[in-house]
């Protein structure tokens, strides 16, 4: 938080690390404030000069009051200076880097792998979401990312943040919903921009990883003339270039590049091997499934059994003379082909993550912004800003796939042998055809009218032929293109000595263009099987006309729309034994609208859309009606009361008020206490309420998912050396799809929470601070637990009301066992109870040791106590230290410690700063996806049931060659320390891309300048 003493503004610092850190930095000296920033060095403000220093008015993050003393809610500030001490090139990075960001925040690094809103960054403060966090500028919101996250959460995107105009960010630790409505429950960030610029700066940045990959690129250049204060103007224009590179996981060392984690071990227990058609940890072949060997870029055929849905005969490479496009062959043994009579006899052993596998997409960005500022006759003062930004964002994925989740169950043709009719069936195996026919051939295709399949080797007998395997000539492609256009426009003056007016407006409009390539559509595939037009034996065949029918490019525009204006009268009533009595009320009026059309509808029928590509669509509009309140009464000269409040009306019907308190009481001038209490909501999501096509999420199937009478059926148990050597690779490699669908009843999610903490100055430039702080939201929307229905299913019970479980194909190696879970499908309802709760740490000092030459250090960090769900059946989940909320995480998790500690060495013509980063371990469990708090339930025993805390340190030097030009240089990650291993995380692999953060690029080198005129 913003502290000021009653004269002159001394800046607090205030932020979260653990205890050592913070006991640490008492050895460096440094200045501090309840902020999360570095001051730059100033002038001595000692006690004697105090009462010279002009009053300073500031309007903080979560008022409507202009105040010069210190607020009951906590706040931290992050300033330019601070990202260049810590080497930060963006915005976005900054925040993503919050103590108080955790759990399921979505991070640029998880486009790359999967994530529904992929090109987007968002913030999870607490560990509550990116739904319960709100985003503003200039205290305005903002457009929401036109694509939800997981389908259902809307959120604003970091990445449209115009990085060389802000001035500073601030974020308030706690509810913040009596002055800004909507989703401010776990805190509110606030993006505030420059008021005035004057003069030219630029700055130039590159970087590169020690590896000589990943690298990247920042150009930016900013103007302004005039000067508010004696000019009466300043009009200035910013415009900024960024760029990244893709990295793929072949360009790290193992185990991150591989998916044989036979060498991962630990106390004797080793990984799986996940290659395809790999080894086990014993050197021998250990099963042929056509599940998994589908995976594989090689395409294989074997006879076709019509009546009985599977491979009548062992299967085959559909063309020997091809070989293994990508991988290595391996001949199997005569007991290999003993053991597996469906196996071929000869494999090939090919490596998704180390040939496809992606770390980081490729970004590239760049906008522009301009303002005008202007004084209007004595006492106000108008403005005008516009932002524009683009960012593409792009990856490439696996090779194209003739057989998977569409993302809902469809079933192959299966085909008469006799008549060569099609009909569906019970089974998901691609059939080659024994004739084909010109596309247009009205009927069943037969001796009489077609011809001999050439793709089909067991055509000559009249038998259908079943293929697995990808296309190797063509790969999946992912590509979306974000465009942000935002105006803003105020006014703000004084109506009296004592009463003054603020009003501001604001419109942005976002679109989203998601383009997809490599992806099969279905009906195409069905089509040039037909017709025999796609050349299966020799796919480098194809012509490019080919391709683009079976695999045409899926491309879908969404849009993002938010209207605004906002209108505040502030003034003091009278005055009271502490001060004045400060009021101020506002009304406030806004129209938001999504229309997030599908990129894959089967509005026209199971087979016309694609494969893999997710489904969901949702388009709503809705206007809020708001009126707000806020009273300040510093009752005695040590105590002082703040009360607020606020209420909606959305154009649906739902209403909601929401009050705060505040209290701050100063027993000594050294010493600040304060504690807040609020009630917050939060709406439902256009996704959640207004969904047209249902999200599916994907889910990697942990073994704690598996009972042991289950897994018996296909000759394995859960004790993870039995799991890993003779379970299937069917059961080890499942994932299953969670189908969330709309409900247009949900209500408004409800919260309540309370902070209480110190904010401690012994000396000047020394400032420690400790928050506790207490979140709990009740009917919280969600899908009901999948947990009951997912173990009903395993193990044989009557599948619970409001569940729909859809089985998978059965696996050809074992195919009287019960199948495994394909779908879990189930509408969001309010039912949950969410509560957070844990503690806030900082220290900053700041003091001079000689002149020309201070040090400074600062360090905070955040403790979640505990984190948890408690279900309408009584059943509670705690997902604190551990991989929960899985589903909700992406298996991310929830550390219960992050933190960093900062430390600049400040000489006249040189700084250098270092930074420590840290976020804990955790176990490797999750109630939500079964077995109790703690209970390494989904560790397989080839690390640690406790993934490792993961530190880093940076370190950044600036050197100014001369008043005007700044030379700087970071290296992050200096000691090459790459993030701990997690096998079950699957947002990246082998390791947490929330804890792992930029850390898996290693040792990273970046160089600039920056100059001003």
């Amino acid at each position: 938080m913003l502290r000021f003493t009653r004269h002159r503004a001394s800046f607090l610092y205030c932020g979260v690390a653990p205890i050592g850190l913070v006991l640490a930095s008492l050895a460096s000296p440094a200045s501090a404030q309840d902020t999360q920033t570095a001051t730059p060095p100033a002038a001595d403000t000692s006690a004697q000069d105090t009462e010279e220093a002009p009053v300073q008015d500031i309007v903080v993050t979560g008022s409507i009051l202009k105040t010069d003393t210190a607020t009951p809610s906590p706040v931290t500030t992050i300033t330019v200076e601070n990202l260049d001490q810590r080497g930060i090139s963006t915005t976005q990075d900054a925040i993503q880097s919050l103590s108080a960001n955790n759990g399921p925040a979505l991070t640029n690094s998880f486009s790359a792998n999967g994530a529904f809103a992929g090109g987007a960054s968002a913030v999870s403060l607490r560990g509550l979401s990116t739904n319960s966090t709100l985003v503003l500028f200039d205290g305005m919101r903002a457009a929401y990312y036109p694509l939800a996250d997981d389908g259902t959460r809307n959120f604003v995107d970091l990445n449209t943040i115009p990085d060389d105009i802000i001035d500073q960010v601030q974020v308030v630790r706690d509810g913040a919903s009596s002055t800004y409505g909507a989703d401010a429950i776990a805190g509110v960030v606030n993006i505030i921009t420059k008021r005035q610029f004057k003069g030219l700066t630029g700055r130039v940045e590159g970087g590169i990883s020690e590896r000589g990959d990943a690298s990247q690129y920042r150009l930016s250049l900013t103007g302004g003339v005039g000067d508010i204060d004696e000019q009466g103007y300043n009009a200035y224009l910013s415009g900024f270039y960024y760029r990244s590179e893709q990295l793929f996981n072949r360009q790290r060392p193992y185990p991150y590049n591989s998916d044989d984690l036979r060498n991962v071990c630990n106390d004797g227990t080793c990984g799986p091997n996940n290659v395809i058609d790999g080894l086990d940890g014993d050197g021998n072949y250990p099963g042929f499934s056509a599940n998994t060997t589908n995976l594989g870029s090689t395409l294989y055929v074997a006879p076709f059994d019509s009546a009985a849905g599977v491979a009548a005969g062992r299967y085959q490479m559909l063309n020997p003379g091809v070989g293994c496009p990508r991988g290595t062959a391996y001949d199997l043994s005569a007991g290999d082909l003993a053991d597996n009579p469906l196996a071929p006899t000869t494999v090939c052993q090919e490596d998704l993550t180390q040939n496809y596998g992606v770390i980081t997409p490729e970004i590239e960005r760049f906008g522009f912004s301009g303002r005008v500022t202007a004084k209007v006759g004595d006492s106000s003062e108008a403005y005008g800003e516009l932002n524009f930004l683009q960012t593409e964002v792009s990856y490439d994925g696996l090779p194209s796939t003739i057989r998977g989740n569409a993302p809902a169950p469809f079933y192959f043709p299966r085909y008469s042998t006799s008549s060569n009719i099609a009909y569906y069936g019970n089974n998901t195996i691609l059939q080659l055809p024994v004739y084909v026919c010109p596309r247009e051939t009205q009927g069943a295709c037969t001796a009489a009218n077609g011809t001999i399949n050439p793709n089909n080797p067991y055509a000559d007998q009249g038998q259908t032929a079943a293929v697995i395997g990808r296309l190797p000539n063509l790969t999946e492609h992912n590509e979306s293109r974000t465009r942000a256009y935002r105006f803003a426009a105020g006014i703000k003056g004084d109506l009296s000595d004592r009463w003054s007016y603020n009003f501001n407006a604001t419109a942005m409009h976002m679109d989203l263009r998601r383009k997809n390539t490599g992806y099969v559509y279905i009906q195409h595939l069905l089509d040039v099987v037909a017709d025999g037009s796609y050349n299966f034996l020799d796919p480098s065949a194809n012509s490019q006309d080919v391709l683009d029918y079976l695999a045409p490019t899926a491309q879908a525009t969404s849009t993002s729309d938010l209207v605004q204006a906002e209108g505040t009268v502030t003034g003091d009533l009278f005055e009271l034994p502490g001060g004045p009595l400060q009021f101020g009320a506002g009304v406030s009026v806004r129209y938001e609208a999504v229309d997030s059309p599908s990129i894959n509808s089967d509005i026209n029928g199971g087979t016309e859309r694609y494969y893999r590509l997710n489904g969901f669509a949702t388009k709503g509009h809705r206007t809020v009606y708001s009126a707000f309140a806020e009273l300040n009464a510093p009752i005695l000269d040590p105590v002082s009361v703040n009360l607020s409040g606020r209420y909606d009306r959305y154009s649906g019907g739902l209403d909601n008020f929401s009050p705060k308190v505040g209290v701050k009481f100063t027993p000594i001038q050294q010493v600040v206490l304060r504690g807040t209490y609020s009630r917050g909501f939060r709406v439902p999501s256009f996704g959640e309420a207004d969904a047209t096509f249902p999200t599916t999420g994907y889910v990697t199937a942990s073994r704690g998912i598996y009972p042991d009478s289950y897994l018996a059926q296909y000759g394995c148990t859960s004790e993870p050396n039995d799991y890993n050597t003779n379970c299937p690779t069917y059961i080890r490699n499942a994932s299953y799809g969670l189908t969330t669908l709309g409900n247009p009843d949900l209500k408004p999610e409800k919260s309540r929470s309370w902070t209480v903490g110190a904010l401690i100055e012994p000396i000047p430039g020394v400032s420690f601070t400790a928050d506790y702080y207490n979140i709990k939201k009740t009917g919280a929307i969600s899908a009901p637990n999948f947990a009951p229905a997912i173990a009903a299913y395993y193990t044989g019970q009557p599948i619970p009301d409001g569940y729909t479980v859809i089985p998978d194909a059965a696996d050809t190696g074992t195919p009287g066992a019960l199948p495994r879970i394909a779908f879990v499908q189930a509408a969001f309802i309010n039912a949950n109870t969410i509560k957070s709760e844990g503690l806030d740490f900082s220290a900053s000092v700041d003091l001079p040791i000689t002149n020309g030459f201070r040090i400074s250090s600062q360090a905070e960090a955040s403790y979640i106590l505990k984190l948890s769900t408690t279900f309408p059946d009584g059943t509670v989940e705690r997902y604190d230290g551990t991989l929960g909320n899985f589903n909700l995480t992406a298996g991310s998790g929830t550390p219960k410690w992050r933190g960093y500690w900062l430390t600049t060495l400040d000489f006249d013509d040189f700084r250098l700063s270092g930074t420590v980063n840290y976020m804990g371990g955790y176990d490797l469990s999750a109630m939500d996806q079964g077995g109790a708090y703690k209970d390494c339930g989904l560790s397989d025993g080839s690390v640690p049931c406790r993934v490792d805390d993961y530190v880093t340190f940076d370190l950044t030097a600036q050197i100014p060659v001369t008043d005007k030009f700044t030379f700087y240089t970071t290296v992050l990650n200096v000691f090459d320390d790459l993030p701990p291993l997690d096998p079950v995380t699957y947002g990246a692999h082998l390791y947490n891309p929330v804890q792992g953060g930029t850390g898996i690029l290693g040792r990273y080198i970046k160089a600039g300048a920056k100059f001003s005129f």
